[in-house]
């Protein structure tokens, strides 16, 4: 019987799918107004197209599930195993509002996604691509603000898929000529 490689993990970025579907149901894209798991679809489409593992993938799907619903790492662990709990924990904001003014928030989820592994900073920068071209094309005078984060963001992520980084850092400049010229 012919093996297909990767088979055998489809399965968990499936269950990841729709453990994200599930979570952001009813949620929507702050500019765009579409579902949001659109947007978890899109950063998981774009690990998968520089040949993301299984793990990335469902990092990727279940990237903002701690942040943005009541889902927690724990819950994540116990569903999806401890590697893509420690890739999605890699990928989930550690400021909180009391810790600080936004620079000083920014600077603290910066300095964590710094010690993220390579493959974590891969998945950050697909969700840079997929959040630059939404608040770019359909923000307001946040992308200004927005703009300056993310620049600041990409030296960090150097480690992460070299064609990645170009995609994210094309996507900035093509942001800055729009909102910051």
């Amino acid at each position: 019987m012919l093996a297909v490689p990767g088979l055998a993990a489809i399965p968990i970025v499936l269950d990841a799918c729709a453990f994200a579907t599930r979570m952001h149901a009813g949620q929507q894209r702050k500019y765009t107004g579409e579902p949001y798991v659109l947007h978890c679809l899109e950063v998981a489409r774009i690990v998968a197209e520089v040949g993301g593992s299984p793990t990335m993938i469902a990092a990727a799907l279940l990237h903002d599930v701690v942040e943005d619903t009541e889902a927690s790492i724990e819950d994540v662990r116990a569903r999806f195993g401890d590697e893509i709990a420690q890739g999605v924990a890699c990928l989930t904001d550690v400021s909180r509002p009391e810790d600080g003014n936004r620079a000083v928030r920014k600077a603290m989820d910066r300095e964590h996604l710094a010690q993220a592994p390579a493959e974590m900073k891969t998945v950050k920068l697909a969700d840079v691509i997929s959040n630059t071209r939404s608040i770019v094309d359909y923000g307001d005078g946040f992308a200004r603000t927005y703009l300056r984060e993310i620049a600041a963001l990409l030296e960090v992520l150097t480690e992460g898929h070299p064609e990645l980084w170009r995609q994210a850092k094309a996507e900035v400049e093509r942001g800055e000529a729009m909102w910051l010229a």
